[in-house]
């Protein structure tokens, strides 16, 4: 192992840049900025066009490895090749993935997919002369490299999806076949626990996730706004639950209150949210932003009075430390690690999942106390600080990694 062989690592992720995953491009550029080599390997193209990233995006996307734009007939020929120079190795991946799988054969097909796109990513790795790789939502992918490479591999596990499905996931055979595992969360860590031996509990970390408390600074409070505007951002799927918050929001109107919610994202719930806010006569008071880049989002807080995010089930989202951090007083659920994040009544407002009425009512305390958003806002913005910067958390993160290299 060379002198600095510990702060080269390969970072194996979905998407990269992704709009719903900034952090990912934040922690590697901490990491760089802390001195280690970050080779970063995305299995899919960014999600945008070269022309909206971000120059800094752009710079990104420029020294990114993909896995998927190249061709299906090179990821094949790639895979002969491997199969040819190291053919027992390769036959065991095989039948590892087909072992996984069980009788499902959709699964079946899912795993030698992947087990392809890892012979890629262990191919790159070998010729970039990296070993380490770490992983954020990449997982079975990683999981089939090491079969096919003599390979040491991390992970930040994220939550809630492995959790939730823990057989569907392999978790089991992850917290085995990994090295180092992180969680974002002291819950997350607890459900690795769960699905594990405590001989294995010395390889889990806990490495939160954080946010720049210089670039999301506090926004101007507005005592008595007229409209009030409530903010959400996230993706429009089930799991996020804008349907609670929108009938949340509807109890609202239907009380006279002066509002006006904002909702930040996109996906597969869109058409049916715009149909629920049409027939329940609130076109006037909710607007669809759709997916925004960072700086408009930022815009977005800094014109906010309240931010709600109802999660059914979640890691710790990051927008509700941006929120934090910018003294926005955050109404969210009481679920997985989120507690850990907002003490309710200190930091935020916590309510029961599914609740559209107890979700009302703490929106509409605070539309009803200006002395509690402000008191809330600030408490908000210091537990960001003290526990959720950016580069503080980085840096332990970057401990985790010279201790483990």
């Amino acid at each position: 192992m060379s002198a600095n062989s510990h702060t080269r690592i390969a970072y194996l992720v979905s998407q990269y840049p992704g709009v719903t995953h900034t952090f990912i491009l934040r922690e590697i550029l901490e990491l760089r900025r802390l001195g280690f080599d970050i080779h970063v390997a995305s299995i899919r193209a960014p999600d945008r066009l070269l022309e909206q990233l971000s120059p800094e995006e752009q710079q990104e996307q420029r020294a990114t490895f993909y896995v998927k734009p190249k061709r299906a007939a090179g990821i094949l020929a790639l895979n002969l090749r491997m199969f040819f120079s190291r053919p027992v190795r390769y036959l065991r991946a095989i039948v590892y993935a087909l072992r996984l799988a069980g009788l499902n054969a959709r699964a079946a097909l899912f795993n030698l997919a992947y087990l392809g796109e890892a012979a890629v990513v262990a191919d790159w790795m070998r010729r970039e002369h990296l070993t380490h790789v770490h992983m954020h939502f990449t997982s079975t992918v990683g999981l089939f490299a090491l079969r096919l490479a003599p390979l040491r591999a991390s992970v930040t596990m994220h939550g809630p999806d492995e959790f939730a499905d823990p057989a569907g996931f392999y978790l089991t055979e992850k917290i085995r076949a990994f090295h180092l595992l992180c969680t974002i969360s002291e819950y997350g860590r607890s459900q690795l626990m769960r699905h594990s031996d405590p001989g294995q509990w010395s390889k889990f970390h806990v490495a939160r996730l954080g946010v720049d408390p210089t670039l999301y600074v506090p926004r101007p409070f507005r005592e008595n706004p007229s409209p009030f505007e409530i903010l959400f951002v996230g993706r429009l799927a089930p799991v996020k639950g804008p349907h609670i918050l929108i009938a949340a929001f509807g109890r609202l109107v239907q009380q006279g209150r002066p509002v006006l919610l904002r909702l930040v994202g996109d996906g597969p719930e869109r058409l049916r949210l715009e149909r629920s806010v049409a027939d329940r006569g609130l076109k006037l008071h909710v607007v669809f932003e759709g997916w925004q880049d960072a700086v408009r989002v930022r815009a977005l807080y800094r014109q906010a009075d309240i931010f709600s995010l109802p999660s059914l089930a979640e890691g710790i989202p990051v927008v509700l430390m941006e929120a934090m951090a910018m003294e926005i007083p955050c109404v969210t659920t009481r679920i997985t690690g989120i507690p850990e994040l907002i003490r309710d009544g200190v930091d935020g407002l916590l309510v029961n999942p599914s609740n559209e009425e107890e979700l009302a009512a703490a929106v509409a305390r605070l539309l009803d106390d200006a002395d509690l958003r402000r008191r809330l806002g600030k408490s908000a913005r210091a537990r960001v600080v003290d526990d959720y910067d950016l580069r503080c958390n980085a840096g332990r993160l970057a401990g985790i990694f010279r201790e483990f290299g």
